[in-house]
């Protein structure tokens, strides 16, 4: 799937159409105290990777592309929800 970089969009904060500029959204830095963590630490060192091993089908055909929009008015930035797409890029 290509989507322009820059486009014509309503803008949220604005309240009217105007020009926005798309960037993907990079993930975060993951938490070192969220339960799954914690579990994941208590469970290393011993036999093999046991219940947190890869699932049998592999990676999905797909991923979830999150985007955000810019405005070049007033520099604010939203998002939408996410859509699946299996090849994905910009186009200038």
């Amino acid at each position: 799937m290509k989507i322009p970089k820059r486009f014509r969009t309503y803008c949220p904060s604005c309240k009217k159409h105007t020009e926005h500029i798309a960037e993907r959204v990079k993930k975060g830095k993951a938490s070192s105290m969220t339960h799954i963590a914690r579990q994941k630490k208590r469970q290393s060192g011993i036999g093999n990777s046991g219940k947190f091993s890869k699932v049998p089908g592999g990676d999905k055909p797909t991923k979830r592309v999150q985007l955000k929009y810019r405005c070049a008015e007033c520099n604010k930035s939203h998002q939408r929800p996410c859509f699946r797409a299996k090849k994905f890029e910009f186009k200038e």
